[in-house]
């Protein structure tokens, strides 16, 4: 490749992708004006069809117009920066909270955008073995408080600050253009709480938790031993109710696949 012609693609990739106005549009376009606001518009396109893609229900929750001039928003402010379409949207969510905050019809719609993202990046994510329960039941009662528990890399622990899940839920089984009409949904209550997100084979699925296996989770997701997470729980719960709540966490945490491995770890 020529040095002359690597500076004009460059050239070409800036002023489409950063809508910068190219040096010499003559050298990049057979009719610079028309054709370079034709590759700009295909492009900005192509992404706002990516965010729709990946924030459905956010979509569905704001409405055409009022996504569409969100996603354009965040076009401009967050330029692609990643070679694959499918991490466009990452910052999203943190766009929403920030530079867009006073444009949001309510604040709960950044938390619509952080569930989208968490369920996507759940179906992406990397394969690993399951824990089996056969496995944590075969260690010897004296090694129990040294054992750290791996979470399968499809997890997510969101803390959340609205009630929004039945509003998503409704949203997400409503489909656009059928005959029912849309839900009618109430306005999220304000409410401080964790959700659970993650994958088993190609279905994701998620589920609000207590506030006690919020903590749990967040102690084993920090690489704490069962002996220290157990420690936790007895802020709680109390010191000789700890254990017996850990232990009934773990199963149910091993019976949904969301641990990968456990290893011995003292304190």
């Amino acid at each position: 490749m020529s040095a002359a012609l690597k500076i004009q693609q460059q050239a070409m990739q800036e002023a489409v992708c950063a809508r910068a106005d190219p040096t010499e549009p003559e050298a990049l376009l057979q009719e610079p004006a028309t054709g370079l606001a034709i590759y700009r518009e295909a492009y900005s396109a192509r992404l706002l069809a990516a965010l729709r893609d990946n924030f459905t229900v956010l979509q569905r929750a704001l409405g055409d117009a009022d996504f569409d001039a969100l996603g354009l928003a965040y076009i401009q402010a967050r330029p692609s920066r990643q070679p694959s379409i499918r991490w466009f949207g990452a910052d999203l969510a943190a766009f929403m909270a920030d530079q867009y905050a006073d444009q949001l019809t309510h604040p709960c719609m950044v938390e619509f955008a952080r569930m989208d993202w968490a369920l996507r990046a759940a179906f992406d994510s990397a394969d690993a073995p399951v824990l089996r329960f056969e496995q944590v039941a075969a260690t010897a009662t004296e090694d129990w408080p040294a054992l750290v528990f791996s979470l399968q890399p499809s997890v997510h622990l969101l803390a959340m600050n609205w009630a929004i899940e039945p509003a998503w839920s409704a949203l997400r089984a409503h489909e656009p253009g059928s005959d029912e009409a849309g839900p009618v949904l109430s306005e999220p209550a304000a409410l401080d709480h964790h959700l659970l997100v993650w994958r088993e084979g190609l279905e994701t699925y998620w589920r609000s938790l207590e506030p006690l296996e919020a903590q749990l989770l967040q102690a084993l997701a920090a690489g704490q031993n069962f002996e220290a997470i157990c420690q936790q729980a007895a802020l709680t719960v109390g010191a000789d109710q700890a254990a017996a709540a850990v232990v009934q966490a773990l199963q149910g945490w091993l019976a949904r696949g969301l641990l990968s491995d456990v290893q011995s770890r003292a304190s």
